[in-house]
C-alpha cells in the first residue's frame, strides 16, 4: 500500500526534475547561440563571466573552429587604443 501512495509523488518529482533539465539545456543553447553570433556579447561576457566565455572558446576550438578568440582579442585591443 505504501508504494502506491508514493507513486504520484515520485512522478511529480520526476516531471519537475525533467522540466528543470530541459530548461537548463534550452538556456545553455540560447546563451551559446548569443555568444556565437555577437562579438559585443562575447565582450560583455569576458568582463562579467570570463569562465563561461572560456568554455565557449574551448567548445568551438574542440569542434575544429579556430581563430574566434584571436579575432575577439584583436578587436577589443584595437577598440581600447
Amino acid at each position: 500500500m505504501m508504494a502506491r501512495t508514493l507513486e504520484p509523488l515520485a512522478r511529480k518529482i520526476f516531471k519537475g526534475v525533467l522540466a528543470v533539465e530541459l530548461f537548463g539545456v534550452f538556456g545553455a543553447y540560447v546563451l551559446f547561440r548569443k555568444m556565437d553570433t555577437s562579438q559585443d556579447f562575447r565582450q560583455t561576457m569576458s568582463k562579467k563571466f570570463p569562465s563561461i566565455l572560456e568554455v565557449y572558446y574551448k567548445s568551438i576550438e574542440y569542434s575544429g573552429m579556430y581563430g574566434i578568440r584571436q579575432q575577439d582579442e584583436e578587436k577589443w585591443l584595437n577598440n581600447k587604443s
